[in-house]
C-alpha cells in the first residue's frame, strides 16, 4: 500500500508540474451551457439499508449550546458508532446552535426527518444526492435559511429555486415537504425548514455512504424571508471556475481550501446534464482522459439544448455511493467539470486529493466536519428569521 501511495502521489504531482509548465489558457468566453444538475435521480435503485440507523438521534442528557458567529470548524474525531459532537465556538452574540436542539420541544424531530430521507433514498439514491447539493446551495445563498425552498409569488416571481444553478436541476424538494408535513402534525410550528435541510443532508450522507459518514448536526436555525434568483448566480460557484476562483468563493463563506477539496467529494454521487460540461469535450481543449471523452461523446449530443440534454453519472464506478472514488477519478482525469479538474492545478490541493483517495476514513471524518461547518453559514436571527409553517412560502 505504501508503494502504491507513493506511486499515485508522484504521478499526480508530476501531472500538476506538467500542467504548470503549460501556458495559461486564453480567457474563457461567457458560459453558454446550464449549471451542473448532478442531483438529478439516476435510474438505478439502491436497496433499502439493512444495518442500524444513525446513533446521532440519541442526544446527551444535557446538550451544550454552540455559538457560530461565523462558521468555525468543530473538533471531530473519526465517526464511530457513537458519533462525536462539534466543539462549541467561544464567541457570543449570534444565533446559537446545539446538538439535540429539539430534544424537549419536538423529541421525534430528527427521527422523522431521517425516515423521510430513508424512504426517498431507498427508492432513488439520486434524491439523496439532490438533498446534499440542496444543503450546499441553500447555505451559500442568504446563509442556511431554507431560502432555496421558497416558491415564486406575484411579489417575487424569481426566487433562488428558479435561478439557472438550481432550475431545473435541483432535486429533493418533495423529501423536505414530506418531512415538514409529518413534523407539523406532531410538533406544529417548532421545527424550521432550515434545520430540516441540514438534518436531511446529514442523513442522506449516512445512507449513501452505507453508514460510514455518521455525525451529529447542531440545530436551531431560523428560516429566511428573502430569496432572489440573482443571488444564486452571484454566490454559487459555476462548473467552469478555476482553482483561485473556487478558493475565493469558498473563502467568502468562511470555508477554507481543505473544505473546498473535501466537499467536492460529493461529486461522486448523482448525475449531470451534458450541457454542464460540453465546454470540455471536442472541439474544445481539455485534459480529460481520452477514453472518458469517448464515453461522454457516445452519450451526449454535440450541441445540447433544452429539449435534448441527456444526463450522465458523475462517477462511472460507484455512482450511487458517497465514497472517495471521486478523488481517484480526479487523479485519472475522469471528471466532468473544470472545477473538478482544477483541484490538480496546485501541489497543495493535489496532495489533498491524493490523501483523500488513499485514506477513506480520514475523508469521511473531514466531510462530516465540513458539513457541520457549512451548516452554520450566516444564520438568521429573530429579527430576520422565522419558523415557516410551510417550507415553500413565508408566514403571513
Amino acid at each position: 500500500m505504501a508503494n502504491l501511495a507513493v506511486a499515485i502521489l508522484l504521478a499526480s504531482l508530476g501531472a500538476v508540474a506538467t500542467a504548470q509548465k503549460t501556458s495559461a489558457p486564453a480567457a474563457m468566453p461567457a458560459y453558454q451551457g446550464t449549471y451542473p444538475s448532478y442531483a438529478s435521480p439516476p435510474v438505478a435503485e439502491m436497496p433499502a439499508y439493512q444495518g442500524s440507523y444513525p446513533s446521532h438521534i440519541s442526544s446527551p442528557a444535557a446538550s451544550p449550546s454552540y455559538t457560530f458567529p461565523a462558521p468555525s470548524p468543530p473538533s471531530m474525531a473519526a465517526p464511530t458508532a457513537s458519533p462525536p459532537s462539534p466543539t462549541p465556538s467561544q464567541s457570543a452574540g449570534r444565533r446559537r446552535l446545539r446538538v439535540g436542539f429539539y430534544r424537549r420541544s419536538c423529541p421525534r424531530a430528527e427521527k422523522i426527518v431521517r425516515e423521510a430521507v430513508r424512504n426517498a433514498t431507498s427508492k432513488n439514491p439520486g434524491l439523496g444526492a439532490g438533498i446534499i447539493r440542496m444543503h450546499f446551495h441553500d447555505c451559500f445563498v442568504q446563509g442556511c435559511d431554507a431560502s432555496v425552498l421558497l416558491d415564486p409569488t406575484a411579489a417575487n416571481p424569481q426566487p433562488e429555486k428558479l435561478s439557472p444553478p438550481n432550475f431545473p436541476s435541483l432535486r429533493g424538494f418533495e423529501v423536505i415537504d414530506a418531512a415538514k408535513e409529518a413534523l407539523e402534525k406532531v410538533c406544529p410550528g417548532r421545527v424550521s425548514c432550515a434545520d430540516i435541510i441540514a438534518f436531511a443532508a446529514r442523513d442522506a450522507s449516512f445512507f449513501l455512504s452505507r453508514a460510514r459518514i455518521n455525525f451529529r448536526m447542531p440545530a436551531g436555525r431560523l428560516d429566511g424571508r428573502v430569496s432572489l434568483s440573482s443571488e444564486a448566480l452571484d454566490f454559487l460557484p459555476p462548473p467552469f471556475f478555476n482553482l483561485s476562483q473556487l478558493v475565493d468563493n469558498f473563502r467568502a463563506k468562511n470555508l477554507d481550501e481543505d473544505d473546498l477539496v473535501v466537499l467536492s467529494g460529493a461529486h461522486t454521487i448523482g448525475v449531470s446534464h451534458c450541457s454542464s460540461f460540453t465546454d470540455r469535450l471536442p472541439p474544445h481543449p481539455s485534459d480529460m482522459n481520452p477514453a472518458f471523452v469517448t464515453l461522454l461523446q457516445s452519450k451526449c449530443p454535440v450541441s445540447p439544448n433544452f429539449t435534448n440534454d441527456p444526463t450522465v453519472v458523475q462517477d462511472i464506478v460507484t455512482p450511487n455511493r458517497l465514497d472517495t472514488r471521486y478523488y481517484t477519478n480526479v487523479l485519472k482525469r475522469n471528471v466532468l467539470f473544470t472545477s473538478d479538474a482544477a483541484l490538480l492545478s496546485s501541489r497543495r490541493t493535489a496532495r489533498k486529493v491524493v490523501e483523500n483517495a488513499l485514506i477513506p476514513r480520514r475523508w469521511e471524518s473531514k466531510f462530516a466536519r465540513a458539513m457541520v461547518k457549512m451548516a452554520a453559514i450566516e444564520l438568521k436571527t429573530a429579527t430576520n428569521g422565522e419558523i415557516r409553517k410551510m417550507c415553500r412560502v413565508v408566514n403571513n
